[in-house]
């Protein structure tokens, strides 16, 4: 092997996932370095977030971090509601049955605070055994040599060399692309969530929320306000900010050609929540990420070599319907993936590491709550578009409506049963015609009129830090023209089709008197979600250590 710097155990990532690895690692006594690409943990990272402690998990994040939640976390959640929306109709059901199956507990998260705080127990931990951890460095590729792969290749250091690599860099995973375990080749295998953190003081959020100290909610949206994307919004109480946002189908927002920007604007514009929100709506950051569809991509086998992928890295991000649960997964599986290698090196056999975590992914229940048997048998017929057009004609029929009205008084249990939600088909009869049928037929009038008036696209790019790496953008065009890049005007969501200072642009470009449409890039604005990779022709990757966007909150 080549004389490169040597460790047992790489961690690339400081997330959840990666923090619970490394402490694993640590636990074990292995030689651990943890690498970081933002100035500081958390600032590259974007969440909803609700963490939870489920009680069927081998492992969760105060195991692993004694005082978490109390130094790192935001507000237990101890209220949740759905709400389906058809204008300024409402129907709301509490959803608290279904939020506590399997939970011990679940708190709400910024990711700046939580994973800063991370970094600190693991950088200490790692230390310990010979490690450390080290911030402000990008992880580009793998090292292989005679065609194994040895470690990994930095845009900032030399090579650097392991026995074991976890890559928990992220939805975006260079490594796992590196390694040919993930790709970006279709839309409807991903989710956008787009972010906005809202300043509130505490007795604000104790006054509206009808919330103690120890107490939080969270909220769902659904129905017909998102111009028919497949999708809803979430408001989530913390400390002394909300989180407030929308999570779609890529291939449905790209399909309808909506704006991420203004779909968040309609939900915070929405009368319904005028109660929580007030006359006082101040917005602190803006953000945006992907968000693996972990019924079509969490991987059965997320290990190549002497490679093995955590969390969004390997498609672990559990969305359905109103279960929305990714970082307890990520922790889960970077605790498990460390445990095997520490256990086949014990057998004096590390090169079984990769096949042991998948093994203890599935006997831990894992990969049965990220992709359950019952949604892969149904797929085929559910998600048929001849099927869902049926039976979006039958709802909103005189005998579907009058079906709903006859089930309104069980309606919301069938809303708390954990396997219904399983099932769920990825189609616009949940995320749209039902709940909308559901407010029309059910729904009461909200009275309240929306004082708030959401910032611009321009002064929500304004109000990011970056730190632009001049000459040296992280996004290439492939093909410029509109056919092969155009859905990104729209879909990237700092770009909009009437907006001329995000990433990417509509030009008419006329030559010997014709016309050409095209589309031009500019990175700066960039808040590297991923999902010009996913809907342009493009080479992407993220910008170098502590270059591009850093966000404050996450």
């Amino acid at each position: 092997m080549s004389d490169y710097e040597h460790y047992e155990a790489l961690v690339v990532g400081a997330g959840p996932g990666g923090a619970a690895a490394a402490a694993t690692f640590a636990n074990y006594g292995i030689e651990t370095l943890v690498l970081e690409r933002g100035v500081e943990a958390g600032s590259k990272n974007v969440s909803g977030g609700l963490i939870y402690a489920e009680e069927s998990a081998p492992y969760t994040i105060d195991d692993l971090f004694p005082g978490f939640r109390e130094a790192a976390a935001e507000r237990p959640i101890t209220k949740y509601r759905i709400h389906n929306i058809a204008g300024d109709k409402v129907e709301s059901f509490d959803l608290t049955d279904l939020h506590e199956h399997d939970t011990e507990w679940s708190d709400s998260v910024l990711r700046r605070k939580m994973d800063s705080w991370l970094e600190d127990r693991v950088h200490e931990r790692t230390r310990e055994t010979g490690g450390g951890l080290l911030t402000g460095v990008h992880v580009n590729g793998l090292l292989r040599e005679e065609g194994r792969i040895v470690g990994v290749t930095l845009d900032e250091l030399d090579p650097i060399t392991a026995d074991i690599i976890v890559a928990a860099d992220g939805v975006n995973s260079e490594l796992a692309r590196d390694a040919g375990l993930m790709d970006w080749d279709e839309p409807d295998e991903w989710f956008q969530g787009v972010k906005a953190v809202v300043d509130m003081p505490e007795d604000a959020i104790a006054d509206r929320f009808d919330v103690a100290e120890d107490e939080g909610a969270a909220h769902l949206f659904s129905g017909d306000l998102f111009e028919g994307v497949r999708g809803g919004g979430f408001l989530y109480t913390n400390r002394d900010t909300l989180s407030l946002g929308t999570v779609f189908h890529l291939d449905s927002l790209v399909a309808e050609e909506a704006e991420p920007h203004q779909l968040l604007d309609a939900l915070l514009t929405h009368p319904l929540l005028a109660q929580w929100l007030g006359d006082d709506y101040t917005e602190l950051e803006y953000s945006a990420k992907l968000v693996p569809d972990s019924k079509k991509v969490a991987l059965r086998e997320p290990h190549f070599g002497r490679l093995l992928l955590v969390g969004d890295a390997a498609g672990q991000m559990q969305a359905q319907g109103p279960i929305i649960k990714g970082m307890n997964h990520a922790v889960t599986a970077g605790a498990l993936a460390a445990e095997a290698y520490a256990q086949a090196k014990s057998r004096n056999e590390p090169e079984k590491a990769g096949t042991r975590y998948a093994r203890k992914l599935r006997s831990e229940g894992v990969m049965k709550k990220l992709r359950p048997r019952g949604y892969e048998l149904l797929r085929g017929v559910a998600e048929d578009d001849g099927v869902t057009d049926v039976v979006d004609t039958v709802l909103t029929s005189p005998v579907g409506r009058a079906g709903i009205r006859a089930l309104s008084g069980r309606l919301e249990r069938l809303y708390n049963v954990p396997t219904l939600s399983a099932l769920m088909p990825d189609t616009r009869t949940p995320y749209v015609t039902l709940p909308t049928v559901i407010a029309e037929e059910l729904g009461t009038r909200v009275r309240d009129q929306s004082s708030v008036t959401p910032l611009d696209l321009e002064a929500r790019i304004g109000g990011l830090t970056y730190d632009t790496d001049i000459g040296n953008p992280h996004i290439a065009l492939r093909d410029e023209s509109y056919e092969a890049s155009g859905a990104a005007v729209a879909a990237c969501p700092v770009s909009a089709v009437d907006f001329g200072g995000g990433c990417y642009r509509e030009e008419v470009v006329r030559t010997n008197g014709s016309e050409e449409r095209v589309v031009s890039l500019d990175t700066q604005p960039c808040v590297e979600c991923g999902t010009c990779a996913v809907v342009a022709d493009t080479e992407w990757t993220h910008p170098r250590g502590d270059k591009g966007v850093e966000f404050k909150w996450g």
